[in-house]
């Protein structure tokens, strides 16, 4: 029996202040609240039929839950569960109704140790994507992918590849053609997820989509306009790789959120990865310039899908993090 993983589909961020996340989710960056409770509020994008796509759950210290994934049908959930267990990953299966809005779904740490998730029932709710009186902030239309910092890419690569059917749209390769970084996809677009050379397994970033380059520049504006200037970390700017728009954000409990438009088509299945050289300048930043040293060293603690408890770090296989501008 086959399986057909479709794409990127949620995040569970853990957040220490619901209100002030609120503030700045909903009020300046334009998230959809489709719910909440005392423990959680619910997000979605403007353009998204399902019932959300963020999760921010109350909790002491900031931390990553899960990374979802949505799958063609519930049927797929057994095939691919066999998959984790066969490679000797413990599954953890949650009923439907234990989780608001979604059906019956599994977790377990991924090859890296990522938290995963995969579902394929979810609630749909009302699309707001021609509601435009209801347009504010950033304008987000949907999530897109994850980026993910761990210590060996190649056996993450090797495994979305080969275990769980992801194909590879670019990558980066050191001197010694060893592989620095690599975006994998699903969904006919650059990624669903990408793996970075890094201390790890931790979440680097979740990525949103807009809707074109100015509702990145109007985030800046509204962001610097309600105080949130020093939440920009990187941008605006426009990739190499992918050849995407970006905005790297910070939110309140340093959650890294990057805004995210202009990628490109691939779904031709002659479609041949593009190479890119760790020090080529134009790689990380298409105009050239360099991303602060944090984008590299900081990014999201992940917790164990059985413990609740934080995943141990391991250090990069490769050693250089930050590539060297030669000109």
């Amino acid at each position: 029996m086959g399986f057909d993983i479709i794409r990127t589909a949620r995040s569970i961020l853990h957040v220490t202040d619901l209100n002030q996340s609120r503030d700045f989710y909903v009020n300046a960056l334009g998230f959809v609240e489709t719910d909440a409770d005392e423990e959680h509020i619910y997000l979605r994008g403007l353009e998204e039929h399902v019932h959300h796509s963020l999760v921010l759950k109350k909790a002491d210290k900031p931390a990553v839950e899960a990374l979802s994934y949505k799958l063609r049908s519930e049927s797929d959930l057994e095939a691919l569960s066999n998959v984790f267990a066969e490679a000797g990953h413990k599954v953890k299966w949650l009923e439907e109704g234990s989780q608001k809005a979604l059906g019956k779904s599994f977790r377990v740490q991924d090859i890296s140790g990522m938290p995963l998730e995969f579902f394929a029932k979810m609630d749909t709710v009302e699309r707001f994507l021609q509601r435009y009186d209801l347009y504010k902030g950033s304008r987000v239309q949907r999530i897109d992918h994850f980026n993910c910092m761990v210590p060996d890419v190649e056996k993450a690569y090797d495994f979305y590849m080969n275990k769980l059917k992801f194909s590879c749209s670019e990558y980066t390769a050191t001197g010694e053609d060893r592989i620095w970084a690599a975006w994998l996809h699903r969904k006919p677009t650059v990624h669903d997820v990408a793996f970075m050379n890094g201390k790890g397994p931790r979440l680097h970033h979740v990525g949103y989509w807009l809707s074109d380059p100015m509702c990145v520049i109007h985030t800046c504006d509204v962001l610097a306009s309600m105080g949130y200037g020093e939440s920009i970390e990187r941008g605006p700017g426009r990739h190499g790789l992918s050849n995407a728009f970006f905005l790297y954000l910070r939110d309140p409990d340093g959650h890294r959120i990057e805004l995210y438009t202009g990628d490109y088509l691939t779904s031709d299945p002659d479609f041949k990865p593009i190479k890119w050289d760790i020090n080529d300048p134009r790689r990380q930043t298409f105009w050239g310039h360099a991303a602060p040293d944090c984008w590299f060293e900081e990014a999201s603690e992940v917790l164990d899908v059985h413990s609740g408890k934080p995943m141990d770090l391991k250090e990069a296989t490769l050693a250089q993090q930050k590539p060297t501008f030669m000109t």
